[in-house]
């Protein structure tokens, strides 16, 4: 797929054939079984373009790999029921979360959370280039509110499920965050990962995979921390509330970085946060406290 031509969005970021692909199967299968609606990230718009037509052929092509055989104007369709809006209970979805990274054949998610009166119920986290202690495949992690967060390997059908608890354990005292520099604030975060004694260098990936990382305890705290004027940009939802369960049910904590939790109930974009702050749960206050002395 990474070899597949790709289009560029309004906001100059990529969209390829595997995020088309993706948001079209999982909205098919949802809308199946569940009456509510999906607030994806995509839309048909470009690949009903004629200069796109062989970049819908090969979305039709890939979906027939996967058993689903569509025609042009279905597979269309399927990726338009991620358009609907945020409602008392509604499924989000962000078929592929960092398309750029999954470009350099590097980490990438595919998220999805249900979200019922603005509290995340039930969130699921593909991470195919995560792997599970350095054995092949990917990492899968389903969280579901009250009920704990499980990781299993992606390429077992009947995989072990592993139960992840990060609460007074670490196995690595570092932070992570994301690789492109106007996703963050890079020198904030680092000043404020010194000034809870974090002094490793940071790591750096793509996607909610950086909510997986602390999820299982390969860094202690996620940082994006705003770079652009707070009072005009907001986070979108779901780049986050699929990761934010995660972490969640297995014992860390998510606000933003004044220690308000994230709003998944008013829109699309998260106007009432800035920034997140994602932790083990045991340096939060820390983390938030270090943020009123230097941010």
């Amino acid at each position: 797929m990474v070899d597949q031509d790709s289009v560029e969005k309004s906001d100059r970021s990529p969209v390829t054939v595997a995020d088309f692909g993706s948001q079209a199967l999982i909205c098919r299968h949802l809308t199946e079984v569940f009456d509510d609606p999906i607030v994806g990230e995509e839309d048909s718009g470009d690949l009903r373009k004629e200069e796109n037509t062989a970049l819908l052929e090969s979305v039709q092509g890939y979906l027939r790999e996967a058993g689903i055989d569509g025609s042009a104007e279905e597979v269309c369709d399927w990726i338009d029921r991620g358009n609907g809006d945020v409602a008392e209970r509604y499924w989000t979805l962000d078929p592929i979360d960092g398309t750029k990274g999954f470009l350099r054949n590097d980490q990438y998610a595919v998220a999805l959370a249900l979200i019922e009166g603005g509290d995340v119920k039930v969130g699921v986290l593909a991470c195919p280039a995560l792997p599970v202690e350095d054995a092949d495949g990917g990492t899968l992690m389903v969280a579901v509110r009250g009920e704990g967060t499980v990781m299993m390997r992606l390429e077992e059908e009947d995989g072990v499920q592993v139960s992840v608890d990060i609460s007074g354990s670490e196995r690595s005292h570092r932070f992570v965050e994301s690789v492109e520099s106007g996703h963050g604030n890079q020198t904030l975060q680092g000043q404020v990962a010194t000034a809870v004694n974090i002094h490793s260098p940071s790591l750096r990936m793509d996607s909610q995979a950086k909510y997986a990382a602390v999820a299982r305890g390969d860094a202690v705290l996620y940082l994006r921390l705003p770079s652009k004027d707070p009072g005009r940009y907001a986070e979108k939802m779901w780049d986050h509330a699929a990761g934010a369960l995660v972490v969640e049910e297995a014992g860390g904590k998510v606000t933003d970085m004044h220690g308000k939790p994230l709003d998944f109930g008013s829109s699309e974009r998260m106007n009432a946060n800035q920034g997140v702050v994602v932790s083990n749960g045991a340096i939060h206050d820390d983390v938030i406290a270090a943020l009123g002395r230097i941010a």
